[in-house]
């Protein structure tokens, strides 16, 4: 804040005087509690808030509703997850099924050689 030069404090005392009364009477002029333009204002806000809580809840309502469908599909992704590892269970026992059976053909296979061999030799 800049100082005047020649300010003394009387003027300062009056300035600051004046300032508190101009405050005053501001305060003074404000209207009433149940001056009709206060009411219409505190109607106004009343309305404004309501509006806003209502949006509120419509966002908390559409928030929930995307958290329920957000689930439902996580639920979906892991039943389609179960099934696909099921099927590639059933896959991975039929392809072993396949294995031991080659296995046990190429022994059978085998054993015949082996037979042969030695029946040959007798």
């Amino acid at each position: 804040m800049l100082t005047r030069k020649n300010d003394t404090f009387a003027d300062r005392q009056t300035a600051s005087a004046n300032a508190r009364n101009a405050m005053l009477a501001r305060f003074k002029a404000r209207p009433g509690p149940d001056d009709p333009a206060v009411i219409e204002r505190q109607a106004a806000q009343a309305a404004i808030d309501a509006a806003r809580e209502a949006r509120a809840a419509e966002r908390k309502i559409a928030k929930e509703a995307e958290a329920a469908r957000q689930r439902a599909e996580q639920a979906a992704q892991a039943a389609e997850l179960k099934k696909l590892e099921a099927e590639r269970a059933a896959n991975d026992v039929e392809a072993a099924k396949r294995a031991a059976a080659l296995v046990a053909e190429q022994k059978v296979a085998r054993d015949a050689r082996y037979a042969a061999r030695k029946a040959r030799r007798r």
